[in-house]
């Protein structure tokens, strides 16, 4: 196997890199059929961009910079907040079909810390489906495109002097471990949810591409930083289905088991407070034994089925009628801000290293991301990083290799009941409230858990992940963002960034 350039991962970061490409030759690599598999198709927010009459990039920069509790890089923020119009005139060339008002425009909506109307939304909360299906169909249409599907991804590869030339790859059909070799490589894995007990997110995106990085050596930036959304169904389904950020934006209300409104105590823009905060007050109402319910009966009503139909199916599953009940929610991870650092045009601290969409940590969401801030970053940073790319001389490298530790382990997924034990733990020691007693407690199990006899590829990557998280919430002494530490409840004066590097987990004489 081998390609100019390789890309890990389907989704929208993944295939909207690979069309931008175009006329170089890419090959996709999927774990799952193309189309089925990672988060975007289940991304119900939209896609934040500057497009309406009293709105500008300027106004949505500060949002973004706003949101971001002062770890946001400003040069990171421009670009993304000038580049979302041409983006959403970019999806719209490649046939996504975004909700327009009565009389043609792009309709648009709001979310919380925005200050305008600034969300595309498609059939009201399935832009990611929409988008991901504009996505497959282009994808599969351009000649320039190979896509590899049933293909696992187990590590990178790396020569001697540090540069990344492909990754180890499980070919499921083959039964069989192979060397992908690639002249670049772009990280495009997404996300990290699945570590968690409670998360909207697919339950394999447990952060695999994280762990690659940092297997090999390159820099991860603020892997504390994980996103809970406040309104998560709490219907007990794993994952837990959604409840879009849009249907407040709309004017639905969280209220406690009596009916009354409680974000008001919380923070003076109420229901469109930013996420941590909103998050930590639901966690709060629920623990205080007053619960948390979405109350969209007077906002949205009989219009429910049409305006939210992904949200209103879910309800459907657990007997809850919208339109005349409350919906019970709980927060839930849900987005990761930190990853692999990366600079403005995608390239990661390893030669031969790209990364985009949220495996990567472009500068744009510092502490707490900007509603719908994800989808955008993923088209703005994948074109520069294709703009990089396109024309670039780029060679094999022969002598890359695979760690040797890798062949000891079986190519599978984490065990059910050792990955549930991570899980459960996670969410317990390191998810919206943490202390350094818990995050000590947490370390010391992922620790034993590495020396599991159960220990398979997909559980080490998972554990790797997770200690990289726990790693940067012990060292981060502060509360910023979707971090807060009981002990340290304050914010420091000066803001900072937490920076691994990890030293490179490679063994020259038992690669591969």
């Amino acid at each position: 196997m081998q390609s100019d350039i390789l890309i890990i991962g389907a989704g929208v970061a993944g295939l909207y890199t690979a069309l931008k490409l175009s006329p170089r030759p890419v090959t996709v690599v999927t774990a799952r059929p193309l189309g089925k598999g990672g988060a975007t198709r289940w991304a119900q927010g939209g896609l934040a961009a500057a497009v309406g009459d009293n709105d500008t990039p300027n106004l949505h920069f500060a949002d973004t910079m706003q949101a971001g509790a002062g770890l946001v890089d400003p040069e990171a923020a421009h670009v993304l907040a000038t580049g979302g119009p041409e983006a959403v005139e970019d999806l719209l060339r490649l046939g996504v079909e975004f909700d327009r008002d009565d009389h043609g425009k792009l309709k648009l909506g709001r979310e919380a810390a925005h200050c305008r109307d600034r969300i595309v939304h498609a059939t009201g909360d399935q832009a990611g489906a929409a988008i991901m299906e504009a996505m497959v169909k282009a994808a599969r249409a351009a000649e320039h495109i190979t896509i590899v599907e049933r293909i696992v991804v187990e590590d990178l590869l790396i020569d001697d002097n540090n540069v990344i030339g492909g990754a180890l790859v499980y070919d499921v059909d083959a039964g069989a471990r192979e060397a992908f070799e690639a002249g670049e490589t772009i990280l495009a894995t997404g996300g990290l949810g699945g570590l968690y007990a409670v998360t909207t997110n697919p339950k394999p995106a447990q952060g695999h591409g994280l762990a690659f990085a940092a297997r090999a050596g390159a820099m991860i930036r603020d892997p504390e930083f994980v996103q809970f959304h406040p309104t998560a169904l709490n219907i007990g389904l794993d994952p837990a289905p959604l409840a879009t950020e849009a249907l407040r934006g709309d004017g639905a209300v969280l209220v406690n088991k009596d009916g009354k409104p409680f974000m008001p105590a919380y923070h003076h823009d109420a229901d469109l407070a930013p996420r941590d905060i909103v998050a930590r007050a639901v966690e709060a109402e629920i623990k205080a034994g007053r619960g948390a319910f979405l109350d969209a009966r007077d906002a949205i009503g009989a219009k429910f089925p049409d305006a939210f139909p992904t949200v209103f199916a879910s309800c459907q599953t657990a007997k809850i009628d919208p339109r005349t009940e409350l919906m019970p929610v709980a927060p839930a991870a849900h987005y990761h801000m930190g990853g692999v650092e990366t600079d403005l045009d995608g390239r990661t601290s390893l030669l031969g290293l790209w990364a985009v969409g949220e495996v990567a940590s472009t500068g744009v969401h510092g502490a707490n991301r900007l509603a719908s801030n994800s989808l955008l970053e993923a088209i703005v940073f994948g074109a520069r990083i294709a703009d990089q790319l396109r024309e670039a001389p780029i060679d094999l490298s022969e002598e890359a290799g695979a760690p040797g530790d890798r062949m000891e382990m079986a190519p599978l997924p984490a065990p059910a009941s050792e990955m549930m034990k991570l899980r459960k733990a996670m969410t317990e020691h390191c998810a919206l409230i943490r202390d350094g007693e818990g995050l000590a407690d947490l370390l010391d199990l992922i620790h034993e858990m590495h020396e599991s006899p159960a220990m398979t590829s997909g559980f080490k990557s998972a554990l790797v992940t997770a200690e990289l998280i726990a790693q940067g919430a012990l060292a981060r002494e502060e509360s910023r963002g979707g971090h807060f530490r009981s002990d340290f409840p304050e914010k420091e004066e000066e803001a900072f960034h937490t920076e691994i590097a990890a030293t490179q987990i490679y063994d020259d004489e038992e690669s591969v």
